[in-house]
């Protein structure tokens, strides 16, 4: 099988693939996730992968669950079990040295994600997150692009509900337009459960503690000194903070998550590399009706009064979803017509369509990423790196295969001139 560390001349490492924090609560259901695609027939061959953590009872554990829920008596020996401390430079060194990918899922990312990412760049092992939290991604790509470009490996980060339905949503609206596509808005409405509920927790914590550290974001992106992403094409002008949409016919406000910072870095990489027209981009949440608008006005002024405070912060990542679906609206123009002349004249719409987002919709992106770099690797970056999604991806099967997986991506309405 293809893989995405190591290179040529490099001795064969016990792992493809490990699962770090397999036994927190994200943790588990990715175990789960990969033991799925180990035994679905996703994979050209036998997939040798292993659960780390730090203690052994409680990866036994999800073992056992994880084989328990797939109906079989056991996952087997095939599946290794690797003590290991986010505290312990060592034991994070001495996993990274055994497998070929990492699937880091201890987070929140900004206080335990640099250790992991450090460990695999060191140890020539690649690395996927499910971080939405913008400070944390973007200062990895500050610290380590360029090593991890020395080392031929891939540090990749928002592989969740945040951000690869908007990031590859933007790619596939792109892909499926006859001409060239310049803007795109997305959508999310979150079906809730019977539990009541809407938001799911990497959203919130990124919403949180990403409103909570406006100031240092600002700070590191001049640091990094970013080149400026063109426009292309008519603006797209940005929306109120509440505004009646007649497309839904409720109310909608910005999303607080990280896509559209994720989407702006893959769209700077896109066209800076591989001269792609980039994409304007705008995400958007539904809300409904009246009621709701003034019930999130009350809670907005409750959230800011909150996040300045831990306490408050600790409260706001306690929230949970069921199901998602986010609809893009694009715009652009058509084949033969000049994008710097005129307005667009084509619009499109699509869909990314998902089971509840958290724990359902996150294990499926994050694990097909992982199958992707694994088996996709010689349509990756030519490059290792610190990359988005779409850039690290938009060249491979991951659509194709998380389609197969239950996270759809769809034509609405066809482009329309």
């Amino acid at each position: 099988m293809a893989a995405g560390g190591g290179g040529a001349g490099v001795p064969e490492r016990p792992y493809e693939l490990v699962v770090f924090g397999a036994s927190g609560f994200t943790g588990q259901f990715v175990v789960e996730e990969v033991a799925r695609a180990a035994g679905g027939g996703e994979l050209r061959g036998a997939l040798r992968w292993a659960v780390a953590g730090r203690s052994r009872e409680k990866l036994q554990a999800v073992l056992e669950r994880a084989a328990e829920r797939l109906g079989k008596a056991a996952l087997g020996a095939e599946v290794g079990v690797l003590l290991c401390d986010v505290g312990d430079a060592a034991s994070l060194a001495a996993m990274a040295r055994q497998t070929r990918l990492v699937l880091n899922c201890v987070g929140p990312y900004r206080f335990f994600g640099e250790p992991v990412v450090e460990a695999c760049v060191e140890n020539g092992a690649s690395c996927i997150d499910i971080s939405g939290e913008p400070q944390f991604l973007e200062g990895m790509y500050l610290k380590y692009d360029g090593k991890a470009a020395e080392k031929g490996v891939y540090v990749i980060g928002s592989c969740g509900f945040d951000s690869i339905p908007a990031d590859l949503g933007v790619l596939y609206t792109r892909d499926k337009l006859k001409g060239t596509l310049t803007a795109v808005e997305s959508f999310l409405t979150v079906q809730s459960g019977p539990e009541g509920s809407c938001v799911h927790d990497g959203t919130w914590k990124s919403a949180v503690y990403g409103l909570a550290d406006q100031d240092n974001l600002r700070k590191l992106r001049k640091k990094i000194g970013y080149a400026p992403v063109p426009v292309v094409g008519a603006k797209l002008k940005r929306r109120g903070l509440v505004f009646y949409n007649q497309e839904f016919k409720e109310y909608s406000v910005p999303f607080m998550g990280s896509d559209v910072s994720v989407v702006k870095r893959s769209q700077r990489y896109l066209h800076t590399e591989l001269q792609e027209t980039p994409v304007q981009y705008g995400a958007y949440v539904n809300i409904g009706g009246l009621g709701s608008v003034v019930k999130l006005m009350f809670a907005g002024i409750l959230f800011l009064l909150l996040v300045k405070c831990s306490f408050g912060r600790k409260l706001l990542t306690k929230m949970d979803g069921t199901s998602f679906t986010m609809t893009f609206f694009g715009e652009g123009y058509s084949e033969g017509q000049d994008p710097q002349n005129g307005k667009p004249n084509v619009k499109i719409c699509t869909e990314v369509k998902g089971p509840e987002p958290g724990y359902v919709a996150t294990p499926i992106a994050m694990v097909q990423a992982a199958v992707s770099l694994l088996e996709d690797a010689a349509c990756l970056p030519k490059q290792g790196g610190v990359y988005s999604p779409g850039a690290a991806f938009s060249k491979t099967k991951l659509i194709d295969r998380l389609n197969k997986r239950g996270v759809e991506f769809s034509v609405i309405s066809k482009p329309e001139v």
